[in-house]
């Protein structure tokens, strides 16, 4: 254990030393290794990645995960902005260690960051998808440092060929994603993050293994998707107005592999195709669909912009201070090299992945 890991467990009052039950998450070029002090904790990241390889190898990532009751550490501790558009405390952080210890104010939970150690603190098993984040958060930070542009997108793949869709928030990225998953050549890439990199054939696009989290309004607009609500629920919210059924939080994890059946996921593809959402709730219009140059559109690139967050650290150690973004030229370097289409007009999820698929 190195020194920075040894000073904060002592300081929070936890032993490693205890984590002795492993899970491996085996993404190709990039292994993580998950140990923790409780067996069920890794048998519930064990069951929630089952789509994704877990075989043993050796770690480029080693994250400690610590089930115990909630901590309450006594640090300086300095409030992490939200985004624009959104409220209320989240997150506070302090820089220490030569790491970033960040504390989750509405669950507890304490996480441990810095390029030589990962670890996190609390009631985890309560907070599954926070650890599932934190996780992912290392595989993020790896592409990151590895030149990967982080893009505010869901994408798939469709006969190999890779669409990511953005829009501004509320759009219904995932939405229109989880129609596009219709097609009997497509496979899941990402609902949330997605990661590109030019090379020799274009722009590579890496997925994160993060199953796509909805609301209920993506539900009941797909039929594929209505198990996920037993009847009750179903019949409670379709009585809501649509214009509160479509901004209501309510997450719901959609489990790929039972919806769509076995081997319909991958973690990485070629760009072919972006799709940025800009139409109209209130339009009665027909979905447009316009390919369009990225150089002039830089507002509606904005869409698919995305700061790294509190737990981003380059590769020299280096955290950032609040939600920056990422410099535009980075992403028009990557969309240049694709195809990119405006989509307006008025919302209707169905034409749009019908007029879509057509081409694909």
């Amino acid at each position: 254990m190195n020194s920075h890991l040894t000073a904060i467990t002592q300081e929070l009052n936890i032993n490693t030393d205890a984590c002795l039950y492993r899970f491996d998450l085996d993404l190709s070029h990039c292994h993580l290794t998950v140990l923790s002090n409780t067996q069920a904790l890794v048998s519930e990241l064990r069951d929630y990645f089952r789509s994704y390889p877990q075989h043993q190898a050796t770690a480029d990532i080693e994250i400690h995960l610590i089930e115990s009751s909630e901590p309450a550490p006594s640090y300086p501790w300095a409030d992490w902005a939200r985004e624009a558009g959104k409220s209320g405390r989240k997150d506070s952080y302090v820089d220490i260690h030569k790491g970033r210890l960040l504390h989750k104010v509405r669950t507890g939970m304490v996480f441990f960051q810095s390029n030589m150690s990962r670890l996190a603190v609390g009631p985890c098993l309560q907070n599954i998808n926070q650890v599932v984040n934190f996780i992912n958060n290392q595989y993020m930070n790896y592409l990151q440092q590895q030149e990967h542009v982080i893009c505010h997108a869901a994408a798939v793949s469709i006969n190999g060929k890779g669409t990511a869709v953005a829009a501004f928030s509320g759009g219904g990225k995932s939405t229109l994603m989880l129609k596009l998953m219709d097609h009997p050549g497509a496979k899941f890439i990402s609902n949330d993050r997605l990661f590109l990199k030019a090379n020799s054939q274009g722009v590579l696009s890496r997925g994160v293994p993060k199953l796509p989290r909805i609301n209920p309004g993506t539900i009941l607009n797909n039929p594929k998707l209505l198990s996920i609500l037993d009847p009750e629920e179903q019949h409670s919210l379709n009585r809501l107005p649509q214009t509160e059924l479509w901004d209501l939080e309510q997450k719901y994890d959609v489990m790929i592999d039972q919806v769509y059946g076995e081997n319909k996921i991958e973690l990485e593809t070629q760009l072919d195709t972006v799709l940025l959402l800009n139409w109209d709730r209130k339009s009665s219009d027909k979905p447009l669909l316009t390919k369009v140059n990225p150089e002039n559109h830089k507002k509606l690139i904005g869409a698919i912009m995305k700061s790294p967050g509190p737990f981003y650290q380059d590769a020299k150690g280096a955290f950032l201070a609040g939600p920056e973004i990422p410099a535009l030229e980075q992403y028009l370097a990557v969309l240049n090299k694709v195809n990119v289409y405006e989509v307006s007009g008025g919302v209707d999820f169905d034409y749009l992945a019908q007029i879509y698929l057509e081409t694909a």
